[in-house]
């Protein structure tokens, strides 16, 4: 999926303008990228296409932590949009994560983000057991 596909799917889901989809999608993958531990943004940026995957180089001492609504108010100051537009934008770039990668490699993702996320976070289906 490259960044536009990406984007697009934002927009629908979050219903927001293609560009305000764009901000708010570099705002969240950026501070991902900050929150996350390097190895887990590699791994992740590795199933991302490159012009994805490169939003979560995080820069030198990166690595702060923080609760989600800190995250929301860096990812609302980055896209310069009001804390709710960047909370509907956080969840939208969340779901298109979650069906851009593998349900392991979401998981590991969601490990490495505080317990505030749980809400902006879809639960990930288990596989349907057999009967």
């Amino acid at each position: 999926m490259r960044f536009p596909l990406f984007v697009e799917a934002v927009a629908r889901r979050a219903e927001l303008s293609t560009d305000q989809a764009a901000t708010i999608s570099r705002a969240v993958l950026q501070t991902l990228g900050e929150r996350i531990t390097a190895d887990e943004a590699g791994d992740l940026a590795a199933q991302l296409p490159d012009d994805v995957g490169g939003y979560l180089a995080a820069p030198e001492g990166a690595g702060a932590t923080g609760a989600a609504v800190e995250f929301l108010y860096r990812v609302a100051e980055r896209s310069a949009v009001d804390p709710a537009v960047a909370e509907v934008g956080t969840r939208a770039v969340l779901a298109t994560l979650r069906e851009t990668v593998t349900v392991g490699e979401f998981q590991d993702l969601v490990a490495q983000l505080p317990r505030g996320f749980d809400a902006m976070v879809d639960p990930i289906p288990r596989p349907p057991y057999d009967v």
